[in-house]
């Protein structure tokens, strides 16, 4: 049993599910903390929920933890304008590795996009790269970049553009080779479990970019089988003592049981010792 703990943020969305289940069952983690702004319904004896206003959130309300893994986000469509999609998608993002910056956590993992670039002509794409340069800016000990294609998985709400697009991927994936393979849809649970691989096993650099055919690839280290089969427990024809003992592998019973050799000759016990009554003076 492992001693870590992990704060997540946007812990109710699609990935952010299949992440906190995940770090809740894993064998490395003890406690497993969700800062969001509703109860997730999941829930397991290592999970603490910390319900908060992401626009009132201060530094006491995010203890130390080995990691924070962050899977906030948003579209344009359901956050209504272009101001909300920035503050659910970059300002919050922000604010919080801001603070746990400040609390000491030494590792950072966070969801952006397979396009993110602050360049872009897509607008989504250019605030997911304006997050990814301002977090670089903030200095954090360690920080991992998670850039996903297409997530596939089970979503409370419907999404029109995304259920298209899978569709389409499904049908264009045996097209998909070579620099295109990164534009292959990828399920969420997946993401997640890359996450945590990342986090548990990966090399510790400043700043690591992970992009979406990176994170297929992405699993827990086999583990080596250091014990012996089970026919080497229990063939017994093959571990018994044989019958018969060959020449050379004989030992002289005179040399083991020469009684004469290792005859006692002297006694121990004293010859003049009176045992009394206890009346006897």
């Amino acid at each position: 049993m492992g001693m870590r703990a992990a704060i997540v943020v946007g812990a109710t969305g699609l990935t952010g599910t299949s992440l906190v289940a995940q770090l809740c069952e894993n064998d490395e983690y003890i406690s497993v903390t969700v800062i969001a702004r509703q109860k997730p319904a999941f829930e397991h004896a290592k999970l603490e929920v910390k319900i908060r206003n992401f626009d009132t959130l201060e530094e006491n309300d995010i203890e130390f933890a080995h990691e924070l893994y962050c899977c906030l986000g948003t579209t344009i469509k359901k956050a209504g304008s272009r101001e909300v999609f920035e503050k659910v998608d970059f300002e919050y993002p922000l604010a919080i590795a801001s603070l746990a910056k400040k609390r000491g956590i030494p590792h950072m993992l966070v969801i952006t996009a397979m396009g993110a670039n602050a360049n872009s002509l897509f607008y989504y794409n250019r605030v997911k790269g304006k997050l990814e340069h301002a977090l670089k800016e903030l200095g954090l000990q360690r920080l991992s970049i998670i850039r996903p294609s297409l997530l596939i998985g089970a979503r409370k709400d419907f999404r029109f553009g995304e259920k298209v697009g899978q569709k389409v991927l499904k049908f264009a994936k045996p097209l998909l080779v070579g620099p295109l393979k990164r534009s292959r849809a990828i399920e969420a649970s997946q993401v997640a479990k890359a996450m945590i691989v990342i986090a548990l096993y990966s090399k510790e650099q400043p700043v690591t970019i992970y992009p979406s055919q990176k994170l297929v690839s992405l699993d827990f280290p086999k583990l080596k089988d250091e014990q012996a089969s089970r026919d080497n427990y229990f063939n017994w024809e093959k571990n018994k003592l044989p019958n018969t003992i060959d020449e050379d592998s004989k030992v002289n019973r005179d040399v083991i049981i020469n009684r004469d050799k290792f005859k006692v000759t002297e006694s121990v016990v004293d010859k003049e010792v009176n045992f009394k009554r206890r009346d006897e003076k």
